[in-house]
């Protein structure tokens, strides 16, 4: 086989359809769009969600739930994810970031108690649950909130 050779799967590709090409090509005059009314005109048609005046769906239904807009959200690090690092390294989230075990820091970062601290460090992180702060310092490290 080469590469002049090589052709798509049947049905993979479609000629497009040509508009208002004559009345022999089966899309002349009206263009598919049938004769007068909304949806035959330049930028007719009806915004989605629209049912013809019937009180639509996103009304009949009710709302739920609140929307906190002073939620902080943090990113997650496990005590596991830091075993990566050697003895009496300092973490912090700048480090965190370097070395790709947060992506985005977005409101903080909360160290988790998930897993077993091998290594004695001093974690500084904006807030730790108390399971962490427990395996931080059986490890013999230290926690910090900045």
């Amino acid at each position: 086989m080469k590469l002049h050779e090589l052709s798509s799967a049947e049905g993979a590709r479609h000629t497009r359809k040509r508009l208002g090409r004559g009345v022999g090509s089966g899309l002349g005059k009206t263009s598919g769009r049938g004769h007068k009314g909304q949806n035959a005109r330049s930028g007719g048609g009806v915004r989605p969600g629209f049912e013809g005046g019937q009180n639509p769906l996103y009304r009949r239904l009710p709302k739920r739930g609140f929307v906190n807009p002073t939620r902080k959200e943090f990113a997650i690090v496990n005590l596991e994810d830091l075993n990566k690092f050697e003895a009496g390294t300092e973490v912090t989230p700048e480090l965190l970031m370097e070395t790709g075990v947060v992506k985005s820091p977005k409101d903080g970062i909360k160290i988790l108690g998930n897993g077993e601290l091998t290594v004695k460090l001093t974690v500084k992180a904006n807030k730790f649950s108390q399971s962490a702060v427990d395996k931080i310092q059986a490890a013999g490290g230290q926690s910090e909130v900045i």
